[in-house]
């Protein structure tokens, strides 16, 4: 008797599985069915918007369905218009905006970045659209183009935020005090930061001794010069920990750029009328912070 019982549930068994796996395909068919007939089963939209942001203008931007054979009938599109006067609203807003509080808005990033609760602001495509019109930042950077330092990730900004000049040992390079130049009169941007960091790897190469230096390659020479320039010797020979060593000389050569680019008239005259913030700042790599440095009325780091 127990010999027959066997074969008939392995029968019953496979019989289950088998109209399991009907049932399966059955509610499947009936799924893909519906999805075809009743738009309330079509895959959800979802609204695409700049968090944390607000600017005035915003329309938020539909994405896409992602199912491909979904019908195009409702789906919301924007046309140059609307992009364009998106655009200008952006632009009036950055324009309204006092230096004091871009900067804050600065400080208030970098806190939610090294305390982990970035928002990472991201463009919708309706907002991307209008950034093809024009560019309305607010702060301009000058900074080290080392890969630990992504700029608008370590104050938590996003697409058209920042308008940023990046080279080794972020040196007021001819091209680089240009590109600033533009920021500042025709961006209208609100604050200036020169912003160095932690284990500056250019900085620490410019120390080496001038036959040294001979065997780097022309162009890199010459910026290593560029950035010894800015080193006092004499000062960091008296420094000897090795990291508060980096850190003045980083410091350092920090002051000499923010001098180069306070020499520039038309940066003093947007200081002088209160138009304009230039700052300095420093990056700590380990923690995440960066440290401002205060600088005079007179454009002079303090």
């Amino acid at each position: 008797m127990e010999r027959n019982e066997r074969p008939s549930r392995w029968v019953s068994g496979c019989l289950l599985i088998v109209s399991g796996a009907a049932l399966a395909t059955s509610v499947s068919s009936l799924l893909v069915s519906l999805s075809k007939t009743d738009p309330s089963s079509q895959v959800p939209v979802t609204v695409d918007h700049r968090p944390g942001q607000g600017h005035p203008g915003t329309q938020p931007m539909l994405k896409k369905n992602r199912d491909p054979e979904a019908p195009a009938e409702g789906w919301k599109g924007s046309s140059m218009e609307e992009a364009q006067r998106h655009a200008e609203a952006d632009r009036t807003y950055s324009l309204r905006r006092s230096p004091a509080q871009v900067l804050q808005d600065l400080q208030r990033g970098n806190t939610r970045f090294w305390m982990r609760t970035a928002i990472r602001p991201e463009r919708s495509a309706f907002e991307r659209r209008a950034l093809i019109m024009q560019q309305s930042p607010s702060v301009a950077v000058l900074s080290c183009s080392d890969s630990r330092v992504p700029v608008e990730i370590v104050f938590d900004m996003g697409l058209g935020d920042m308008f940023v000049v990046r080279n080794a040992g972020n040196v007021a390079t001819t091209t680089s005090v240009a590109s600033l130049q533009y920021a500042v009169n025709h961006l209208k941007v609100k604050v200036l930061v020169v912003m160095a960091h932690e284990g500056c790897g250019a900085v620490r190469a410019a120390q080496a001794d001038d036959e040294q230096l001979e065997n780097e390659p022309e162009h890199l020479r010459a910026a290593l010069r560029q950035v010894k320039k800015g080193l006092d010797k004499t000062r960091l020979d008296c420094v000897h920990d090795r990291r508060a060593h980096d850190r003045e000389a980083a410091v350092t050569n920090l002051r000499h750029q923010l001098r180069t680019l306070c020499d520039d008239p038309a940066i003093q005259a947007q200081v002088r009328r209160k138009e304009l913030i230039v700052v300095g700042a420093f990056y700590e790599i380990s923690s995440g912070i960066v440290d401002f440095i205060p600088v005079e009325s007179n454009c002079q780091a303090v």
